[in-house]
């Protein structure tokens, strides 16, 4: 039997966006603006929905939930990408990787279960309208936001062990901007079918059943807002869930694009273009898009800046 000497990786190399150093310089400036941007808006939504007295329903403990959740979110890949695009060394240590994985996916997970549960809330309020304080009260609440955080936590804590296992003999360098389990999966000299399984089952049943549950109290959503009969209430039922949905499209979209699919017929250089739109262009537009659509939240940014 061949006995093979595998060199244990110490540290990696992550190729990043573009090696062009004029397209480096443009994306820097790119990436720092939608950065400066996530923290800002998602900072001011965490305060404004904190310290309103009007903010107060299950809708906007989620919400800010979730800001915080973007805010972390890009944290663990943009800092470190705005470093690479200003270095020569582009290097990220084997245990920074293992951290950087387990935390994007672990966060990724979270918001994909979170932005589940934020559409059967939007279920209740609009199909159960009488008894939506008695079903949605704050035990409920708890119990939801913990659960996604509990299986968010485990379902990358899966991926990553199961990751990091492997042997990385074919190279160092990482075809992508950040630690990724499909361009790590092509760094291996083992077999990675456990992983993809892995992928398929666990990751992929956290994005199918988070995407299936949203689409069905969307279905019930669309159902009940046709029975109203005025035109301008089914316009402000809808208008209640058009952020949310217009949120949940993008986040599931690219999230079902990089993860559903078979590793080997992955394209890593295309891919790694589309975890920028649920990793970084989501989280950032997030608090812009639930701002623009949500007249409590405009009135209470208002009457601060007034003051």
């Amino acid at each position: 039997m061949k006995n093979l000497n595998y060199t244990r990786v110490r540290r990696f190399i992550l190729i990043g966006l573009s090696s062009d150093p004029e397209q480096q310089t443009l994306l820097f400036l790119l990436f720092l603006c939608l950065y400066i941007l996530n923290l800002v808006g998602n900072t001011l939504m965490v305060l404004t929905i904190t310290l309103s007295s009007r903010l107060k329903s299950p809708m906007y403990y989620f919400l800010r939930n979730l800001s915080f959740i973007d805010i972390c979110f890009t944290s663990t890949t943009v800092p470190k990408m705005l470093i690479d695009f200003l270095s020569s060394e582009k290097t990220i240590s084997f245990i920074g990787c293992i951290a950087q994985m387990y935390s994007f996916i672990s966060l990724g997970g979270v918001e994909c279960l979170l932005l589940a549960v934020m559409s059967l809330d939007r279920y209740v309020a609009v199909c159960k309208p009488l008894r939506y304080t008695v079903i949605m009260n704050k035990q409920v609440i708890f119990l939801l936001v913990a659960s996604c955080w509990v299986a968010g936590l485990l379902n990358s804590l899966g991926h990553t062990v199961f990751t990091f296992r492997l042997p990385f003999c074919r190279s160092n360098l990482i075809n992508h901007f950040f630690c990724d389990i499909p361009p790590l999966l092509a760094l291996s000299c083992s077999d990675t079918h456990v992983n993809e399984v892995m992928i398929y089952t666990t990751g992929g049943s956290v994005i199918i059943s988070s995407f299936t549950l949203t689409l069905l109290s969307y279905v019930f959503i669309i159902l009940a807002i046709l029975k109203i009969q005025t035109s301008e209430g089914r316009h402000k039922a809808f208008s209640t869930c058009l952020s949310h949905l217009t949120v949940v499209c993008l986040f599931f979209g690219a999230a079902v694009f990089t993860y559903i699919r078979p590793i080997s017929i992955n394209d890593l250089r295309q891919d790694k273009v589309i975890p920028v739109i649920f990793g970084i262009v989501t989280p950032t537009f997030n608090p812009v898009i639930y701002s623009l659509r949500n007249n409590d939240v405009q009135g209470v940014l208002k009457k601060s800046c007034i003051r």
